[in-house]
């Protein structure tokens, strides 16, 4: 069987971790880069023992000058994952895009109306749905282990402040937003994936710390099956620090920073032994387009973290593009 042919559009941070990812599975191999920092592409490069391998500064020439690619991996800020997803996919190619999908759900609507039309695999990087620990909450959770949930608090804390001035992550034009957008998106995922609950009103606060986009966002939730929800997201904090509390009527899960405590009420806490991990956002992508297993984060419901995130801006006034933030505290 001859190699999937994947092109990469965006060589910084985390297309390094694809890059190794992608770089284990025989079936795959990185035929093209695309990136507008020649440097960014050369690091790229050098990394991964690419020479010779063509790269681009407009990933639009990677796409008309490479005509035997299978598949793209788009790493680029937030805002250019749409236009850039639609070309890939209106090209005949799959596609596997890092978060969040888009920045509006009526792009993201656009954008998987596009993958039905083109036939082709659209599948959104949150790589902790591979992550046994929350397989295993998400599986406890439909299994009834903890009763019907009543209460979830979702909560991350990094110190996103201090590391982005300067960068495109505070470039609302290009980040879309701030840290809810960005590493927020991920704990966003886990709240609605490992919980399939559907919000219905939330209630946040908001806090720029001088930043041009939002950096500290503290929301209240409350679904239309009955349970309520807190989303803390930190993003000046001096680490990094993920915890979450699922309640249910019968009990409750636990998670702080890797590590899952199960507790039912004046029972012994539980700690459960969890499998090695199997796979990962990249080898899932390439099983998908070689049939071997359903996409496993698809566009469908990366659009629900979409809406979501756009809901938490709209209650709040906020538009990270605007001048006008209502009331959020700068």
């Amino acid at each position: 069987m001859s190699r999937l042919r994947i092109g990469m559009i965006g060589t910084g941070g985390i297309a390094s971790l694809h890059g190794c990812q992608l770089l284990e599975l025989p079936e795959a191999e990185i035929v093209a880069i695309a990136d507008t920092s020649g440097k960014s592409r050369e690091t790229f490069i050098d990394k991964f023992s690419l020479h010779g391998v063509p790269e681009f500064e407009d990933y639009a020439e990677m796409l008309d000058q490479v005509v035997d690619l299978d598949a793209v991996v788009i790493c680029s800020p937030h805002t250019l994952h749409f236009k850039q997803a639609t070309d890939v996919l209106n090209r005949g190619l799959h596609v596997l895009i890092e978060k969040p999908m888009t920045c509006s759900s009526s792009e993201a609507e656009a954008l998987i109306e596009t993958a039905k039309r083109s036939g082709k695999i659209l599948q959104v990087s949150y790589q902790r749905h591979f992550q046994p620990e929350f397989l295993y909450i998400k599986e406890a959770i439909a299994r009834g282990d903890i009763g019907k949930l009543t209460s979830i608090t979702a909560s991350l804390y990094q110190e996103w402040r201090q590391g982005t001035p300067g960068s495109w992550r505070q470039d609302p034009s290009l980040s879309g937003g701030g840290f809810l957008m960005d590493s927020g998106s991920h704990i966003i995922d886990v709240l609605l994936w490992t919980t399939g609950l559907t919000p219905v009103e939330v209630k946040p606060q908001l806090h720029q710390h001088g930043s041009p986009v939002e950096i500290d966002t503290f929301t209240s939730i409350r679904f239309a099956e009955g349970a309520v929800a807190g989303l803390n997201l930190v993003g000046y904090a001096p680490c990094w620090h993920e915890t979450y509390v699922f309640c249910g009527e019968e009990g409750g899960i636990f998670y702080d920073k890797g590590k899952i405590t199960l507790r039912r009420y004046k029972e012994e806490p539980v700690v459960p032994e969890l499998p090695p991990q199997t796979t990962n956002q990249d080898k899932s992508f390439v099983d998908a387009i070689l049939g071997r297993q359903e996409v496993a984060v698809s566009g469908q419901f990366a659009y629900k973290v979409v809406k979501f995130s756009e809901m938490v801006y709209q209650a709040a006034g906020y538009s990270p593009n605007s001048r006008e933030t209502g009331g959020v505290q700068a």
